[in-house]
């Protein structure tokens, strides 16, 4: 008998990598086979995320063409995940009739059950308890040297990957849906994350990023483990950095308001912990950011800029930052230009914004207007492209370890513990995951060439 075959196709953020990563999983630990072409799988599965317009858009545009290959293969099952999914659920399966399973986020771990289980009429599985707990899950090891198949984001390699330590967010800012799409805050269990750490390593993994939509409030919502009581996300930072054989250690997403000195310390004491952070700041006006709900002012948020500095010099800042929120001025977005050049981000991810369905900023009737806000993102991305130069050259002329990341024709590409991409002209014999010493000597914007040390 024939093995069923699978592909998923990924949209949106570093969360949705990780959790198809788990689909993938468990669907092979139920007999699937992945396929490399969506045209061949027995199941397609669309990872979704609605945080942007435009990874929805795309999303359902893909789902749309997929109505022609499934009257084509009217046995191939069609699946919906992630947080459109969550958000739309019946409404979803009643405008696009060829879809036969649509899953929310808390739900991801009955995917196998529920396809199997599927009778040839659409079906909905949507869960949203305050109750969830994430269940306890350890890589298989096949699953650390295979990829999922993304639409928007290459497959991690084996030698680094994400490990999720919590799921929903308890803020409210009044742009975002992740407190509607996936939940309340929910932390794992400490002996589960190390358990599942200590796998990745022992099978070769030499870089862990541990995700969650606010790390710095681990643990705060509910008990994660019963024999330590309170534990805070700078202990679980202390507790995976001590893993023998892991090399480097990242993080992301932080909330400026939860950044407490503890965690900012973590960066001076902890030696694999990587000098670069990812600080969002949304915008650098403190009505705007009263408007967003994010709790903390401009001046918070240059604070604990200045401590992060304090404790370490040499650590590359990046940040998220939305441009036209609804009510924002000119002297508003001028503030926002203003944390730019003052902070001088190593890079960031700026975007016009948009309405996102059941917030409440898509209720605000003071939008700006589309083309104020495409000259505003314009001005910002071309200055902070700037700022990108300007910063990457302070690296010239620096010796920088670097790990690896592929060996082609031309040399090997690599990143720094800054996160920096870095392109190396001459190659020697090496592996993904690998660290070298690099001597820089070009800069752009976006990236560092360099040559191997003559020590190396």
């Amino acid at each position: 008998m024939k093995q069923a075959s699978f592909i998923i196709k990924t949209f949106g953020c570093q969360m949705n990598v990780r959790d198809s990563e788990i689909m993938a999983q468990l669907l092979a630990e139920h007999g699937y086979i992945e396929s490399m072409e969506m045209d061949e799988a027995d199941v397609v599965i669309l990872n979704t995320c609605s945080i942007r317009a435009k990874a929805e858009q795309k999303a359902m545009s893909l789902l749309g063409m997929l109505r022609k290959t499934k009257k084509r293969r009217p046995g191939m099952k069609i699946c919906v995940a992630g947080c459109v999914a969550q958000q739309e659920g019946q409404e979803l399966c009643q405008r696009m009739d060829h879809v036969d399973l649509v899953i929310g986020t808390q739900n991801l771990y009955e995917l196998a059950g529920l396809l199997d289980g599927l009778d040839g009429t659409s079906k909905v599985a949507i869960s949203m308890s305050n109750s969830y707990e994430i269940p306890a899950f350890i890589p298989a090891m096949p699953s650390l040297v295979s990829g999922v198949g993304l639409q928007d984001t290459p497959p991690a390699p084996a030698f680094r990957k994400f490990l999720t330590i919590m799921q929903g967010c308890n803020n409210y800012c009044t742009y975002c849906v992740v407190p509607y799409t996936r939940g309340r805050e929910i932390s794992r269990k400490v002996s589960d994350i190390i358990d599942e750490a200590h796998v990745l390593v022992e099978a070769g993994v030499q870089e862990i990023t541990l995700l969650g939509q606010n790390v710095n409030s681990y643990g705060r919502t509910n008990q994660v483990t019963a024999k330590d009581g309170d534990y805070s996300f700078a202990q679980l930072l202390r507790a995976v950095a001590a893993i023998d054989g892991l090399k480097r250690l990242r993080f992301t997403t932080s909330n400026p308001k939860d950044l407490s000195i503890d965690l900012m310390r973590c960066f001076d004491e902890i030696e694999i912990l990587c000098p670069q952070f990812h600080l969002p700041v949304q915008s650098g006006s403190n009505n705007v950011l009263s408007r967003m709900n994010r709790k903390y002012t401009r001046e918070l948020y240059l604070q604990r800029v200045a401590e992060l500095r304090a404790f370490r010099p040499d650590i590359a800042l990046s940040t998220d930052v939305i441009v036209g929120f609804p009510g924002e001025t000119d002297d508003d977005f001028e503030q926002t230009m203003e944390i730019l050049e003052e902070v001088r981000f190593h890079s960031s991810f700026s975007f016009k914004y948009s309405d996102r369905p059941g917030t409440r900023s898509a209720d605000f009737d003071d939008k700006v207007d589309e083309q104020v806000k495409s000259q505003r993102l314009s001005r910002f991305q071309k200055r902070q492209d700037q700022i990108c130069l300007e910063q990457n050259s302070l690296y010239l002329d620096q010796i920088l370890p670097v790990m690896v990341e592929k060996v082609t024709e031309d040399g090997l590409v690599g990143r720094t513990d800054t996160n920096h991409i870095v392109h190396i002209d001459n190659k020697i014999l090496c592996s993904p995951g690998d660290i070298v010493n690099v001597t820089i000597h070009h800069a752009g914007q976006h990236s560092l060439n360099g040559r191997i040390a003559i020590n190396q």
